[in-house]
């Protein structure tokens, strides 16, 4: 590991205090997702890829996209703090002209690998990548997707999953936030999604399922899919949307709310202090 998992787990805190921040700025945006996947992209920018923040367009760095764009504000968070952009920019989060848009914009933020709003694209964006990778027999550069496990409802991603498979495409990593919920409720009152893992198996992909808010669990599965030759990988990462927040955890109507200037300082402190295991000087 390039960082200890103390450091990356307070890296991971940190990215939830920004995120809380730059939602309470901006008035509008998602709470629950990018709460509950700041362990993944914690992992990813700071451990698993190959990448390189001050040269974001490198022609060999790894490539992640996230589908559920509504997400973008833990991908904005991690980026700024692994140092792609100056960290104060957060606060600009969907405001008019922002490099920060409520849904990934690719155009307008060096490091952005696709644009996303409409749900269930990124595995088909993805699975174009690789192909090409494939073609040009880059085996150095891996291609990462995540998406969120209501976004499975979206009948283009198992047709995506489909074409993956067929091809091969062992180059391919797809992570599902597997967090239980989505915008009208429990995905298993909504869309029942079980049994996910033998749904992907039967696709052809080699499925890990692991939890999502252990750092070193996803640093550990994204590593043992680069040792799987013959198929592509799904990891489905169990996570607890709004993580870190206890009036937030699990509760599907944050899915797609802010919090209020009073909700905020109560997050804040929670995060600051560590669910107070820890003093914090902050108010």
């Amino acid at each position: 590991m390039k960082h200890t998992l103390k450091q990356l787990e307070l890296i991971s805190n940190t990215i939830r205090e920004d995120i809380i921040s730059m939602l309470l700025a901006a008035g509008s945006g998602h709470s629950a997702g990018p709460l509950g996947l700041a362990d993944i992209f914690t992992a990813f920018y700071f451990e698993i890829l190959n990448h390189d923040p001050k040269n974001p367009n490198w022609d060999q760095r790894d490539i992640l996209l996230l589908s559920n764009g509504h997400c973008i504000p833990v991908r904005y968070a991690a980026m700024a703090n692994a140092g792609y952009f100056e960290k104060n920019e957060l606060k600009t989060l969907r405001k008019l002209g922002s490099r920060l848009q409520g849904h990934p914009e690719r155009l307008r933020l060096d490091g952005l690998e696709n644009t996303s709003g409409p749900l269930g694209s990124g595995l088909s964006q993805a699975a174009g990548m690789a192909l090409v990778l494939k073609r040009e027999n880059n085996n150095k550069r891996r291609v990462y997707v995540v998406c969120g496990d209501g976004e499975l409802d979206e009948g283009n991603v198992w047709e995506a999953a489909m074409f993956v498979a067929k091809n091969r495409l062992n180059n391919l990593t797809l992570i599902i936030d597997r967090n239980n919920i989505q915008i009208d409720g429990f995905t298993e009152d909504v869309m029942p999604l079980e049994d996910l893992k033998a749904k992907w198996q039967s696709f052809g992909y080699h499925v890990l399922e692991i939890n999502g808010n252990d750092i070193e669990a996803v640093i550990d599965a994204c590593a043992m899919a680069k040792t799987i030759e013959e198929k592509p990988t799904a990891i489905i990462a169990h996570t607890i949307p709004g993580k870190g927040v206890d009036f937030m955890e699990s509760d599907f109507n944050w899915h797609g709310k802010p919090p209020n200037k009073e909700e905020a300082a109560k997050a804040l402190h929670e995060l600051r202090t560590l669910g107070g295991r820890i003093r914090s000087e902050h108010q």
